[in-house]
């Protein structure tokens, strides 16, 4: 037994894995992960383009294709075995969990972010060439995004909605998700009056690293200096927003599954939509290699984690319950931001236009070497 085995069983957090490559499926190093602890994987594009660029295993597999499709195609077919074969190594924890956990997450391609209909599109057609109960299919929780979401969960279908940085996005991301729910059970009721919704399945990814990256930036400006030179009333905020912008996620979470409203979609089966820690590496060094780990620990929540904070963990980790400890003080960092001028409503809608960007960077980077080698070989 290791710390992540103590973290689901004690507090009800599941551990997944931030990360994947294919010589981790073909050594056995995912599946020693899994016994580790692990309970799922999440993917990304900027992930599934380093393990294509740093390696050459996928040189013959990519030569054959390319004999018969477009280079686009070509990375698709690639990416979706190694989505398929993780699939496979996390089944065992999806069985024994009742279909609650053992999940792989699959982006669509970045550039549908503000593309509605493209996004709906493309999560179908990933859901038809991996039918796969624990495949999650990962759409931006994008304006754009919202509108797609809620219709995929009204067809019945298991969603990441990831890139969530706001509080403001999280509830409209929970109400697609409540109401596409509703949809659903109507649609799926038929004559018998009645509708099953324990097969649909969901997380919703919140970002945390990233948050404190941003707002650090701007209290060193506001405080007229850096490395510790300025206002200590606004440099002594560093380092808190990240966690407690995520505390109070959580708090949101907790309201909106209780209720009649809820309390009817879970009479036909609905699971809850659980809060994921996303971004949960540490950017400055000065913090804990743990901040965004040990502080956000609490029941029905996934933290997916890179290799290093995953051994943090196990190394050196606090298995206690820490989301909901102390709101209060979550609340008060918050409004002390406000009082010194950080625009929050600024920070994640920067937040997002970056990540949707640097997604999008990442998979056009890796087509155009892809392309170069696809030439090279001809």
């Amino acid at each position: 037994m290791t710390k992540l085995h103590d973290l689901y069983d004690q507090q009800g957090q599941s551990p997944w894995l931030d990360d994947l490559h294919r010589e981790w499926l073909m050594s056995g190093h995912l599946r020693d992960r899994v016994d580790q602890g692990v309970r799922g994987v999440t993917s990304n594009p900027t992930i599934l383009a380093k393990a294509i660029e740093a390696t050459d295993v996928y040189d013959e597999q990519f030569r054959a294709l390319m004999g018969s499709m477009s280079v686009d195609d070509a990375y698709w077919e690639m990416v979706i075995d190694d989505i398929e074969r993780a699939l496979d190594v996390l089944r065992p924890v999806h069985e024994s969990s009742e279909g609650a956990d053992g999940f792989v997450s699959l982006e669509v391609a970045p550039s549908l972010a503000n593309d509605t209909d493209g996004t709906v599109a493309a999560v179908r057609s990933l859901h038809e060439r991996i039918d796969r109960s624990n495949l999650l299919v990962k759409v931006p929780g994008t304006l754009a995004g919202l509108p797609a979401i809620h219709t995929l969960f009204s067809e019945g279908r298991s969603i990441n909605v990831t890139l969530i940085f706001s509080i403001e996005r999280y509830d409209r991301v929970m109400e697609a998700y409540l109401s596409g729910l509703e949809a659903y059970a109507e649609r799926s009721s038929g004559s018998s009056g009645s509708s099953d919704l324990s097969s649909v399945h969901s997380v919703a990814s919140f970002f945390v690293s990233r948050v404190d990256t941003e707002v650090d930036r701007r209290l060193e400006t506001l405080a007229g200096g850096g490395d510790g030179v300025g206002d200590p009333e606004i440099l002594k905020l560093r380092g808190k927003a990240a966690v407690a912008q995520a505390q109070l996620a959580y708090e949101h979470y907790s309201k909106t599954f209780q209720g009649p409203r809820w309390k009817a979609l879970e009479s036909k089966g609905a699971r809850v939509q659980r809060p994921l820690w996303a971004s949960t590496s540490t950017k400055n060094p000065a913090y804990s290699d743990l901040l965004y780990v040990d502080s956000l620990i609490g029941p029905h929540t996934v933290d997916t984690m890179p290799e290093p904070t995953l051994d943090a963990l196990l190394d050196h980790g606090t298995i206690a319950r820490s989301v909901d400890a102390d709101p209060a003080h979550a609340h008060q960092v918050l409004d002390d931001l406000a009082r010194v001028g950080i625009d929050m409503d600024d920070v994640t809608a920067v937040l997002e236009e970056q990540g949707v960007s640097a997604f999008a960077k990442s998979f056009d980077e890796l087509l155009q070497i892809l392309t170069d080698k696809a030439n090279a070989l001809s």
